[in-house]
């Protein structure tokens, strides 16, 4: 019995290691085909982040209906909120954080007291 279960529980955690090791191909695979530096990739990573980041603590903005991206410092915005307000207020948080080149500011005004 404790045979069986010694073989078990090795069979369990190599199968652990095939998804940790797949993971980082994944992410590897990832890397290779993108055309940017890795610099460039942790720059535009740690853009997005911030920005984020600064979404969470404004009022105005909400960072769960925004989508940020960020390719070689120019951020692409996208997603809904329910005011002018709130949409310059994403846009003008993101052309201030720092390594931003330029912003793309697609997100969507919905009028959420209009019925449908």
């Amino acid at each position: 019995m404790r045979i069986a279960i010694v073989l078990l529980s090795i069979f369990v955690l190599s199968g652990c290691t095939a998804l940790v090791v797949g993971g980082v191909a994944v992410g590897a695979y990832q890397l290779g085909k993108d055309d940017r530096e890795p610099s460039v990739v942790a720059s535009d990573s740690a853009i997005t982040t911030k920005i984020k980041g600064e979404y969470v603590v404004d009022s105005a903005v909400s960072v769960f209906n925004i989508s940020v991206r960020t390719y070689e410092g120019t951020v692409t915005l996208t997603g809904t909120v329910s005011s002018f307000v709130a949409r310059d207020q994403a846009g003008r948080i993101a052309k201030q954080t720092s390594g931003v080149k330029n912003v793309n500011n697609q997100i969507v005004v919905e009028d959420k007291s209009a019925p449908k």
